[in-house]
C-alpha cells in the first residue's frame, strides 16, 4: 500500500476532520522519526496516517480500537510492521520495535501539542517553543488525554524528552497549514 491509497482509505473511515488532522501530525512526526533512527519513512508514515482508522468504529468500544483497522489492513499490501505497531499503540500486542514505541509516544505527543497551541497566547504553530510545552508537560490538569507515561515512552528509543518534543513540535509547524495553526 503506497501512501496515496492509505490517504483514500482514510478518507473513507474518518468523516472527523480534527481525527484526520490528528492522522496527518502523527503521519508527519512518523517520517521525521523515522528518518532520525534510519528507518524507512514511508512504512512509518503509513502506521502514523491508518493509526486510527477504526476509531469512529470503535470510539464507545476503546478496547476494540485496532481490531477492526488490522481487519481492514490485512491483505491489502501493507507491511506487517504497520499493523503491529498500530495494534501495539493501543496496547492490543506487545511492542517490540522501534516504530513501535515511536506510535506508542509520537500519538499522544501531536495531540499534547495542539492543546500546547490552543493555550498559548498567539495560538500558532509557528509561536510555540520548547519552554512553552515543558512547563504544560508538568501540569497533570492540563491535556489529560496526552498520557505523560506514553509520551515519555520516546526514553526507550534512547531519545531524551525534551529532543523528541522539539522534534515533533519542528515536524508539525512544517505541516502547520493542513494542522489549521
Amino acid at each position: 500500500m503506497n501512501r496515496e491509497q492509505a490517504w483514500t482509505l482514510l478518507q473513507e473511515h474518518l468523516h472527523n476532520k480534527n481525527l484526520v488532522k490528528h492522522s496527518l501530525a502523527v503521519e508527519a512526526c512518523m517520517r521525521a522519526a523515522a528518518i532520525r533512527f534510519g528507518a524507512d519513512p514511508e512504512t512509518w508514515g503509513l502506521a502514523g496516517l491508518l493509526h486510527d482508522l477504526d476509531y469512529e468504529y470503535t470510539v464507545n468500544q476503546p478496547d476494540q480500537h485496532t481490531h477492526k483497522t488490522a481487519e481492514i489492513l490485512v491483505g491489502r499490501g501493507i507491511d506487517p510492521a504497520v499493523i503491529h505497531a498500530i495494534q501495539a499503540h493501543n496496547h492490543r500486542v506487545v511492542p517490540t520495535e522501534k516504530i513501535d514505541h515511536s506510535l506508542l509516544a509520537i500519538d499522544p505527543t501531536t495531540g499534547f501539542i495542539i492543546a500546547c497551541v490552543l493555550m498559548h497566547p498567539e495560538k500558532k504553530m509557528s509561536s510555540l517553543d520548547l519552554s512553552f510545552m515543558k512547563k504544560r508537560f508538568k501540569e497533570k490538569s492540563f491535556a489529560k488525554g496526552a498520557s505523560r507515561d506514553q509520551m515519555s515512552e520516546c526514553r526507550r528509543l534512547e531519545i531524551e524528552l525534551d529532543d523528541f518534543l522539539q522534534l515533533c513540535l519542528q515536524t508539525m509547524q512544517t505541516i502547520h497549514a493542513d494542522l489549521g495553526f
